[in-house]
């Protein structure tokens, strides 16, 4: 059977905030299936805050994306033709090969992931995927969190900010506050995240608004902004509060070196952990997650949002609503609107 691949690919590294000539679209004649090979039709790509450093020339904890190449990430879709054992058109499958609208590659790229009543196939990239996972891990494992505590949370409103708040209630948090970029925010992550409290970084400050709202201090920040946000959270964390660095979206299209806190004296008169991660590293948890997320989204102790874009045509224009923070929960493109 023949078949096109429309993708997008990097050409151009971005200096500040990545513009359309970074990029090209095009559509690619895919080989026939060599055994061993699938052939999948997406029909939900994921896209990160996290693939902005990727499109950077630079050390990190995985390899950029290299010019003239189809950019990667999660992707999840329905298996179209297979030379494979253990795989057959109409299985749904996860994988990483990213942004095009047909995916074609060895079985072992692919992972089988269950179809759920009622919820799409993109629940695979958000909550019970790789953001709802990082959540968990930042706070079971890198913050340690505990009954009791209490939690402040930059950048709530996002795919991982809007996990982490639920999961903090599930896992006994006293107290989650978080911030977001507007007033409509603000809303839902009190009346739908659990959140006790929530302010919008736009209206004033971030270290005049939040002592306010976290009179007895704050033992656990997640911190998905850096900046602002970080050096505010020193100031009110109580003594021997953890810090769980999961992203610095503040500084991902900055051209210039951003101030650091003024304040990191804390850490060491508060006794203060801060702690970066990446989930890709903690993988033992994954059982626990898989197990408790479903449980709570079946008990319905847990919700989601997404944010949708139509076509793999106008996954730049996703992108670029993310990083200006247009979204509310996971951000992901639909390739076939019609499916």
């Amino acid at each position: 059977m023949s078949a096109t691949s429309t993708q997008v690919q990097l050409v151009a590294r971005p200096h500040g905030r990545p513009t359309p000539d970074c990029f090209r679209t095009l559509t690619l004649d895919l080989p026939p299936l060599t055994d061993g090979q699938v052939r999948v039709r997406n029909e939900f790509i994921s896209v990160d805050p996290y693939m902005r450093g990727r499109m950077n020339d630079a050390k990190s904890y995985t390899p950029p994306y290299a010019l003239g190449e189809t950019m990667t990430g999660a992707a999840v879709g329905r298996v179209v033709e297979s030379a494979a054992e253990g795989l057959a058109p109409g299985d749904t499958v996860l994988h990483t090969l990213g942004w095009r609208d047909v995916a074609q590659g060895d079985a072992a790229q692919f992972r089988v992931v269950p179809k759920l009543p009622g919820l799409p196939l993109s629940v695979h990239l958000g909550i019970l995927g790789m953001t709802g996972y990082t959540a968990y891990v930042g706070l079971r494992k890198i913050a340690a969190l505990t009954p009791g505590e209490t939690v402040f949370v930059s950048g709530a409103a996002g795919a991982v900010g809007t996990a982490v708040g639920q999961i903090a209630r599930r896992l006994g948090a006293a107290r989650v506050v978080g911030s977001a970029g507007s007033a409509a925010k603000v809303d839902l992550l009190t009346s739908r995240y659990g959140y006790d409290a929530a302010f919008s970084y736009k209206d004033a400050p971030v270290r005049t608004q939040l002592p306010a709202l976290v009179p007895d201090g704050v033992d656990v920040f997640f911190d998905n902004v850096g900046g602002d946000h970080l050096e505010a959270a020193l100031d009110v964390m109580n003594r021997d509060g953890r810090v769980a660095l999961c992203g610095a979206i503040s500084a991902y299209n900055a051209t210039t070196r951003a101030p650091g806190p003024d304040n990191m004296a804390l850490l060491i008169t508060q006794g203060l952990t801060l702690r970066g991660f990446t989930v890709g590293s903690h993988t033992e948890l994954y059982g626990d997650f898989l197990r408790d997320m479903s449980g709570w989204l079946t008990a319905g102790e847990v919700v989601f949002d997404e944010t949708v874009v139509d076509g793999i045509d106008h996954a730049l224009d996703a992108f670029d609503a993310l990083m200006a923070g247009a979204n509310v929960g996971k951000m992901v493109v639909r390739i076939d609107p019609a499916v």
